[in-house]
């Protein structure tokens, strides 16, 4: 997910978010409507990039949050045409309430309201892909699967005083779900813990999110938000992890999984 747009160097957003996709600035990743695109420079199967740059001032370059595409783009059309439901992602759920996504890993877990009705659509994908209902593209079988899609991937991509961004089955920034959809809710970055989808520009949100560790006004306009975690300390903990050139955990942060369910 696969997020500085938050990513330094490549999203991250996220963001780069950080994100090796865009999170903000080049870290994490935008939102991924359409199946990615094969991309030489950010395909899955291309070296590392670079060591991303520091952020002047704390404030991310525009690849901070950045996604980039997976390695391998699919080879059949999504089975779903893009067209994924909240109704279809909680399906089965029980309860009314607002949905919630607790984010299991290694070093504690993240409680996160999802707002499903500023951001109806990311979070249909975002819920169906945790659950095992929205179909994603798996590069090492070449076809389309229905399963957990975060079990077992990591937060690639952290940065102190920015976010921490995950959600890349390849777990080097590189990966996503084989389809991207628009972005939604993309203003109001102005407090931690919130969920953001990483991307590689405008409407291209996919797998990779990241969650902020402190307010990111400038990212305002081009991650979408569709959560609210808690606690905050456990992303100032992941941030404070021994990391590598690329803002990398040494140690893996791995996402065990993402259980949905409904206060």
């Amino acid at each position: 997910m696969h997020t500085d747009r938050l990513q330094r160097p490549l999203l991250a957003l996220a963001l780069t978010a950080g994100c090796n996709l865009t999170a903000p600035a080049e870290p994490a990743f935008r939102p991924v409507a359409t199946p990615p695109r094969s991309a030489p420079t950010p395909a899955p199967a291309a070296p590392a990039p670079p060591a991303p740059a520091a952020p002047a001032a704390g404030r991310p370059r525009s690849r901070d949050l950045t996604v980039t595409p997976a390695h391998a783009d699919p080879t059949e059309p999504d089975p779903l045409r893009g067209r994924f439901t909240l109704e279809q992602a909680t399906a089965g759920l029980p309860g009314t309430g607002a949905l919630v996504a607790t984010i299991e890993t290694r070093m504690g877990n993240f409680a996160c309201e999802l707002l499903s009705r500023e951001a109806p659509v990311t979070v249909a994908n975002f819920v169906g892909l945790a659950r095992g209902l929205r179909d994603f593209w798996d590069p090492t079988a070449g076809r389309w699967v229905r399963r957990p899609f975060y079990d077992g991937s990591i937060f690639h991509r952290v940065i102190p005083d920015f976010m921490i961004q995950g959600g890349d089955i390849l777990r080097s920034g590189m990966g996503g779900p084989g389809f991207e959809f628009a972005d939604e809710n993309v203003q109001g970055h102005n407090a931690p813990g919130l969920l953001c989808m990483a991307n590689h520009g405008p409407n291209t949100n996919g797998g990779q999110f990241f969650i902020t560790e402190v307010a990111k006004p400038h990212l305002d306009g081009s991650y979408s938000i569709f959560g609210r975690c808690t606690p905050a300390d456990l992303v100032r903990r992941i941030t404070a992890v021994e990391r590598d050139p690329r803002d990398m955990p040494i140690e893996a942060v791995v996402i065990d999984h993402i259980r949905i369910s409904r206060r």
